[in-house]
């Protein structure tokens, strides 16, 4: 008859147990250690697609070159299959034209009417250093991105659209007019200006950007002097460009309706009529 007393032997009442305790005594790794073997966990999706695509592919320029990201990569790091890339934007640069967006509706939100009274330079002035500072938490990827558009100019070309379209509501968030053949080289000139004050920016290790600030201030100036000019040439040759209309709608006016090579008010002639009319 068995003793009541006798205490059961664990390893035999709980065989995994059992089993953990005799592969530590083997000096068996732990599972935690496996290394490469041990299967990763996928990123679960983001709630917002576009923004994580955003977010990861800004993070991958600030740590490699542009040519060497490729799509798999952006969708990976956000965290979304390349359905949802593809769902979400047609290309890298898509993506970036959508970053660009983000920051001009960080400064748009931002803009206020205290400074209305201000001269426009000073109000240009306000709106792009908001800008930079918006720009800011990127500034090593927009550095890298800079460069690659130095590399190649078709793509230089494409981004200088994405820079025009967020100038123009820069502009316009400094109560600047963009409209007209003075708007344009408004835009162009400032496009270009944009790009030599972020060469100062990307260096500039004050925090206050005391060389940056300058920098803003010497191409805004110039800017003016320049819009000045293009503004008395436009004012100057208005009656030209009247006149020129005019004398225009005056020939269109005087064209004859039927032209030589075989149509008339009805339509085109048949080759009986167009001999008819040429006799």
């Amino acid at each position: 008859m068995a003793d009541l007393n006798e205490q059961p032997d664990p390893l035999k009442s709980d065989p995994l147990k059992a089993a953990a305790e005799a592969e530590a005594a083997l000096g068996a790794p732990d599972h935690a250690d496996l290394g490469p073997d041990r299967p990763e966990h996928p990123k679960s999706a983001p709630k917002d697609k576009r923004a994580a695509i955003v977010d990861a592919l800004m993070t991958l320029a600030a740590e490699r070159r542009w040519e060497e990201i490729s799509i798999s990569d952006v969708a990976a790091e956000a965290g979304v299959t390349l359905s949802d890339f593809r769902d979400a934007f047609p290309s890298k640069g898509a993506v970036l034209g959508a970053y660009s967006r983000m920051i001009d509706k960080q400064v748009l939100d931002g803009t206020t009417n205290d400074l209305m009274s201000e001269p426009a330079k000073e109000r240009l002035f306000d709106v792009l250093m908001r800008r930079l500072d918006a720009m800011a938490p990127r500034r090593e990827a927009l550095r890298a991105i800079v460069e690659w558009a130095k590399r190649d100019p078709v793509s230089a070309a494409a981004l200088n659209q994405v820079a025009l379209n967020s100038m123009r509501f820069m502009l316009e968030a400094a109560d600047i007019s963009s409209e007209g053949a003075v708007g344009a080289v408004k835009l162009q000139g400032l496009v270009l200006a944009w790009m030599r004050i972020l060469d100062v920016w990307f260096d500039d290790d004050d925090p206050a950007y005391a060389r940056t600030m300058a920098a803003l201030d010497r191409e805004l100036t110039r800017g003016e002097t320049l819009v000045a000019r293009v503004e008395d040439v436009n004012r100057l040759a208005a009656p030209l460009r009247t006149l020129a209309r005019a004398l225009f709608n005056r020939t269109r006016a005087r064209r004859p309706t039927r032209s030589s090579g075989g149509w008339d008010d009805e339509g085109p002639l048949d080759p009986e009529e167009r001999r008819t009319h040429t006799m």
